[in-house]
C-alpha cells in the first residue's frame, strides 16, 4: 500500500505534508479569533466632536516603544479596551475633543526618537467611526522603519478590543541586543 505522502506526491509541490497542513489551517485559526476585524484610515483632528475617554497606552519605562493613544468617544454606545493588563494604561475620562487630542499627542511625543504622529479613526467594514488611534512614528534610521506598531482591532459586541505589538522584526531584533547585552 503506497503511503498518502508518496501518493501526494508533497516533495513534488516543494514542501512537506506538516508544512501543507499548517498553511492549510491559517484560514481556519483565523476564523477561531473571535470578533469582527476593523480598520483604520487616515483621519484629521477636525472631524472630532464632542468628549472622549483618551487611553494612554504604553510608555512605561525609559524605550517602551509600545505607546499608542486611543481617542474613545463617549456615548457612542462602544468601548475601547486594549488587550492588555492594567497597569499597561492609563485612562483620563470627559475631555473635549481638542483638549483629547492635545493630552494624547503630548504623551506618544515623549521619546528621543520621535519624529511625526499618524492620526487614524478606527471603523467597521461600513465605515463607522468607533474610535481614534494616535501613533508616534519614528525616526527610520534608528529603528530601520518609522512605524514599529502592530495594531488589529477586533469588536466583541459593544466593545473594540486593541491588540498592540512591535512589529516581529523589530521585537527580534530588540531580544537580540537584550541577549547580547546580556552574554557581555
Amino acid at each position: 500500500m503506497k503511503s498518502f505522502e508518496k501518493e501526494i506526491s508533497w516533495k513534488r509541490l516543494g514542501m512537506s505534508l506538516p508544512v501543507w497542513l499548517l498553511l492549510l489551517s491559517f484560514p481556519f485559526l483565523q476564523a477561531c479569533m473571535s470578533g469582527t476585524a476593523l480598520r483604520t484610515d487616515a483621519a484629521k483632528g477636525g472631524d472630532m466632536q464632542g468628549s472622549y475617554t483618551v487611553i494612554f497606552y504604553g510608555g512605561n519605562f525609559s524605550d517602551d516603544l509600545e505607546t499608542v493613544a486611543f481617542l474613545d468617544k463617549e456615548g457612542d454606545g462602544y468601548v475601547i479596551e486594549p488587550f492588555a493588563p492594567d497597569f499597561a494604561y492609563k485612562i483620563k475620562k470627559g475631555l473635549p475633543a481638542d483638549e483629547a487630542l492635545h493630552e494624547a499627542d503630548a504623551f506618544i511625543r515623549w521619546h528621543s526618537a520621535f519624529h511625526k504622529e499618524q492620526f487614524s479613526s478606527i471603523m467597521d467594514e461600513k465605515g463607522i467611526i468607533m474610535g481614534y488611534e494616535l501613533r508616534p512614528l519614528y525616526l527610520p534610521i534608528t529603528y530601520g522603519t518609522d512605524d514599529v506598531l502592530d495594531i488589529n482591532y477586533r469588536l466583541q459586541r459593544d466593545k473594540v478590543i486593541a491588540y498592540v505589538r512591535l512589529k516581529p522584526a523589530l521585537e527580534k531584533t530588540k531580544q537580540d541586543f537584550r541577549r547580547e547585552v546580556k552574554d557581555k
